[in-house]
């Protein structure tokens, strides 16, 4: 609380003129939900993108990595973590706006959905530009991938939800009832939540929801779901259920060996017995970067650009969290693992801080970057037959 207190009175007391765009510098506000691995991926590769293109230097890149802000040579960067409160995070934005950003790099759906709907209310708004989101059109950040506010573009995480559930019958032919966890002030969470319901249900399964409101109610809630007989505990993408992770393990653990499958990959490193999730977060930040940088070259009209989607999906257990729940992996489900920890060590060298195989941008020169780049966002552009398609079938309805 305290914490929260303290960032909200840091916010507030900041200069309005800081940071500003009267020395001509475009002005980026990088806005985060609060620091993970998974920003923490996105994150790197938004900042290799700033450095390869000379947007920053070596020394202001130093700081940028300390989620710093910086008054640099080329550009302004506004630096600003909600701490995961989303009252902290409606004055973060307020805030950057008041500061003079001219784009939003939003990362994660609840920022992301703050700035669409405050920016909405603008006569000239800025860019806004998101990622890490995974439900943009459940959380009415657009409405489909080329129906959207036209200062609005971005790239979908693309939950794989399709594959993550039928892990659970590779662990248990005979799975029966599993257990969710949803945060109903999360749209990320509801939406998940429903995502494993319709599939389990088409597998067989009946789902048990447990409600939470905090942190403090997932042991209560991971109990009750154990105590109405379920056999697997699925974590939909949330937030809440990511920072009490250990709880929800913890529990499931200490009553008869209860595996728990989470969305995110790297919850394995945290003790969830499998995380499958979208792969790769370090993508989704280069490619948010390229949109924001041909943006402010004004090689692109970001009003033209579809939301960008590119599924991929990667699995990873923990067979030391299986072993010390009396959780036997099967044969089937092991195959399936891309990356696997043992005795605390994975097999394909993955890091806690960064869990992703392949984080590095290739090696090339600008001009060659460049050209790459814009290739990929004119695979993007919306043509005036795709916005009327998409806007026909929402017309249509359901």
């Amino acid at each position: 609380m305290f914490k929260r207190i303290a960032l909200i009175c840091a916010l507030l007391t900041l200069a309005p003129a800081a940071l500003a765009q009267d020395d001509g510098k475009p002005t980026i506000a990088i806005l985060r939900y609060g620091g993970t691995t998974l920003t923490a991926l996105a994150e790197k590769g938004i900042l290799d993108m700033f450095e390869a293109y000379g947007m920053v230097n070596a020394e202001e890149r130093a700081v940028l990595d300390k989620a710093e802000n910086l008054e640099g040579e080329h550009i302004n960067v506004i630096y600003s973590d909600a701490d995961f409160d989303i009252p902290t995070a409606n004055i973060m934005v307020e805030d950057a706006l008041d500061r003079g950003a001219d784009t939003l790099l939003t990362l994660s759906t609840p920022v992301s959905q703050i700035a669409a709907n405050i920016t909405r209310q603008m006569d000239d708004p800025p860019a806004i530009i998101f990622a890490i989101v995974t439900a943009p059109y459940f959380a009415g950040i657009a409405d489909a991938p080329c129906v959207k506010d036209s200062h609005i573009a971005g790239t979908q995480t693309d939950v794989p939800y399709d594959e993550f559930v039928p892990l659970l019958k590779a662990q248990d032919p005979e799975m029966k009832v599993i257990g969710a966890i949803v945060n109903l002030a999360e749209p990320n969470s509801v939406f998940g939540t429903e995502r494993i319901i319709s599939l389990a249900e088409e597998l067989g399964m009946q789902v048990k929801v447990a409600p939470v409101v905090a942190v403090a109610d997932l042991s209560l809630a991971t109990a009750s779901l154990i105590s109405k007989g379920v056999e697997a505990i699925a974590l939909p993408a949330g937030y809440t259920t990511s920072i009490g992770l250990s709880a929800i393990v913890d529990i499931a653990a200490e009553h008869g060996g209860i595996p728990v499958f989470s969305i995110v990959a790297e919850h394995v490193y945290r003790g969830a017995t499998v995380g499958a999730d979208f792969y790769s977060l370090y993508r989704e930040g280069v490619i948010a970067a390229r949109m924001l940088i041909s943006h402010l070259n004004g090689d692109i009209d970001i009003s033209r650009l579809s939301v960008n989607l590119k599924p991929g999906f990667t699995v990873a257990i923990n067979l030391d969290a299986a072993a010390e729940a009396g959780v036997e992996i099967s044969d089937e489900l092991l195959a399936m693992a891309d990356w696997t920890i043992k005795d605390g060590t994975s097999t394909e060298g993955v890091t806690p801080d960064l869990p992703e195989i392949g984080i590095e941008l290739p090696e090339m020169t600008l001009e060659e970057r460049r050209a790459a780049d814009l290739e990929f966002l004119a695979g993007l552009e919306c043509s005036p037959e795709m916005i009327a398609e998409q806007r026909a079938a929402l017309d249509a309805g359901p």
